[in-house]
């Protein structure tokens, strides 16, 4: 998981420094190349079985939520600093829990809402609305965190029914897809050598991520393994110092210890529950 929020940094970077130069979407959608690879490695290996599912109302709607939350979140970068970006990401715990509370009806008790409110809180120290401190673009940031967490609400409906696999290939498939369908009208023509190589870069950081996350949720607890996430911030912050000479402030660096505190807390409240119910 610590590798794969590596990767995932690597592939942020690289997202945010070709911004300069061509459209988010045809960024996106060259992210997307890279797990589509995978899974078509996959597919050579295991046949179309992969594809093989009892849901696939709910496996199209995850791409669309994924091809969603990656592109609001590099048209974001073109405004947003990369680990105030990151920053605001973390918020994912807490709307998952709002969210599962009001579709999946799951109990959650009033230490996990205090933890909510108290995120919500560190949230708001770092975007600082109304200051005109952050660009307003960070706004993105918060909606693709939400489609983001729509997507795990929507893998919780799906566990025990459909492989991890299965889930992956319709992601990549159907993201691939509907970010095809607008990329006509946006494409550009890499003008140089450094585009071309940093789009691949950008596809093979991407995908050896995904990897690297799936191979950890497979081998180990979600709710063990989850916290390696917060890892991203430190990456995202040194690659952004190197990159492009940005250091969060003090109040960014506030934020983000009470956003993970918060959520490290979460994940903990989670973990408890999963050992009562077995």
């Amino acid at each position: 998981m610590g590798a794969g929020m590596f990767m995932f940094a690597a592939a942020d970077t690289t997202a945010k420094f070709l911004t300069g130069g061509l459209h988010p979407v045809q960024i996106v959608w060259s992210r997307q190349l890279g797990l589509l690879a995978c899974v078509l490695v996959l597919l050579l290996l295991r046949g179309g079985s992969i594809f093989s599912t009892r849901m696939p109302k709910l496996q199209v709607a995850r791409g669309a939520l994924a091809a969603a939350s990656a592109a609001l979140f590099v048209f974001a970068l073109s405004y947003v600093p990369l680990a105030d970006a990151v920053a605001v990401t973390f918020i994912v715990p807490f709307v998952v829990t709002i969210l599962g509370a009001l579709i999946l009806k799951e109990p959650v008790g009033v230490r996990r809402w205090t933890a909510v409110a108290i995120g919500f809180v560190g949230t708001l120290i770092v975007i600082r609305p109304g200051l005109g401190v952050i660009h307003p673009a960070v706004i993105l940031v918060v909606v693709a965190a939400t489609c983001f967490s729509l997507r795990q609400i929507v893998s919780r409906f799906m566990a025990g029914t459909d492989r991890t696999i299965t889930t992956v290939a319709y992601t990549a498939v159907v993201s691939t897809v509907l970010l095809s369908i607008p990329l006509p009208f946006f494409w550009q023509t890499p003008g140089s050598m450094e585009q071309i190589g940093l789009l691949a870069c950008l596809s093979v950081a991407a995908a050896l991520g995904e990897f690297c996350v799936i191979k950890a949720l497979e081998v180990g607890q979600a709710v063990v393994v989850a916290p390696m996430q917060y890892s991203l911030l430190i990456w995202g912050t040194l690659y952004g110092f190197l990159v492009f000479g940005q250091l969060p402030d003090l109040f960014t660096w506030t934020g983000a210890a009470i956003i993970i505190a918060t959520g490290a807390y979460t994940l903990h409240r989670e973990r408890l529950a999963m050992r009562r119910a077995a």
